[in-house]
């Protein structure tokens, strides 16, 4: 198993975990895709705030789908691109596929009698995740084998499903699906009543995300671009499956973003949305394209009531070089406590 020198692609996972808190089961639902907002609509965005960030949207918007303007972009090229942890949905207190790692450790539990010695996994199921942790790489490691290698595909979506219909987020006490944005729902639902086809371009698994992000931001699982281990099929005497390997296939973040867009998509966005430095490749990319209108947004984590506010000396979510570099791309920073007049799907 060749997995070192692939740290990068545990912090993905692991950023996040000194506020860790365990989840409380309920019943849960899941959340519905909105309905495609008419290009007629008086207001394609009800959720934004008047100001600079929203008319820059739906100027960008406007005239590059007027037949005839200067600006025009055709159909095809209409390529948008959205990080997902901390663009489309939270990331605090740490990434929520890092929740589902922690989870499964303990569920897994009763079937390793031996982790009750072992670490990280005693840590683990002691709720003591900064120990769990101190491991380094190889800790890392041995969580991210012991919950998705080895699973097929179709044994993993069912895993995550489940997961997602009882697992709430320590602060909120909501469904992670619950856990979105609104107002990038509606600038998903309004770039694709435009004509543009939507992405999700995210350090996150590739294998956690599709099973999920049709239901809850209309994004179906080929438009998904993400990390991943190596696939591997296999004829079983039920029949072909396709299942993981312990080994590390792509690490979709920072300079890799442009990279897995080129491999997936094979056509440069025009329009792009990050929070992170995370996404700055993917941003910059996107910018410095030429013959089109580019537009790029980053995501600021400015309010701390409704959600966080985080950017320089994050944790998780580090935006330090997207900042300094706004101007130079002509990046539009949105605001979250400015921009936005609610937060989530269940703000009133």
């Amino acid at each position: 198993m060749k997995l070192r020198n692939h740290f990068a692609f545990i912090l993905i996972f692991v950023s996040g975990f000194i506020t860790f808190s365990c989840n409380t089961p309920h019943q849960a639902t899941d959340t519905p895709v909105k309905q495609e907002i008419s290009t007629a609509a008086k207001d394609p965005l009800p959720s934004w705030k008047e100001g600079s960030t929203k008319k820059a949207i739906i100027d960008f918007i406007t005239k590059t789908t007027k037949m005839g303007a200067a600006d025009f972009i055709p159909v095809a090229d209409r390529i948008a691109c959205f990080d997902n942890d901390g663009t489309l949905w939270s990331e605090q207190p740490m990434y929520f596929q890092f929740a589902f790692v922690m989870d499964r450790i303990k569920t897994l539990a009763p079937q390793h009698p031996e982790w009750k010695d072992t670490q990280p996994f005693k840590a683990v199921l002691e709720g003591d995740v900064k120990t769990a942790l101190s491991g380094g790489e190889k800790s890392m490691v041995d969580l991210l084998i012991a919950t998705h290698a080895g699973t097929t595909t179709e044994e993993f979506n069912i895993l995550v499903k489940e997961w997602l219909a009882t697992a709430r987020h320590p602060r909120f006490n909501r469904p992670y699906t619950e856990m979105v944005f609104q107002p990038m729902l509606e600038l998903l639902n309004y770039l694709r009543a435009n004509g543009y086809k939507t992405y999700i371009v995210s350090g996150g698994g590739i294998d956690f995300m599709r099973p999920w992000t049709e239901a809850v931001y209309g994004i179906p699982p080929e438009q998904v671009i993400g990390s991943s281990l190596k696939l591997k099929y296999e004829m079983r005497d039920d029949g072909p499956v396709i299942y993981r390997l312990p080994e590390i296939n792509f690490i979709d973040d920072k300079a890799a973003k442009p990279v897995g867009i080129e491999q997936h998509i094979g056509r440069r966005p025009v329009f792009t949305a990050g929070n992170s430095d995370g996404d700055y490749e993917m941003l910059q990319w996107t910018s410095t394209g030429t013959g089109y209108p580019r537009f790029g947004m980053i995501v600021h984590h400015t309010d701390e009531v409704r959600e966080w506010a985080y950017d320089r000396d994050s944790h998780i979510g580090k935006l330090n070089r997207g900042l300094d570099d706004a101007g130079t791309y002509h990046w539009v920073i949105m605001d979250m406590k400015s921009d936005w007049k609610k937060v989530y799907t269940f703000d009133q």
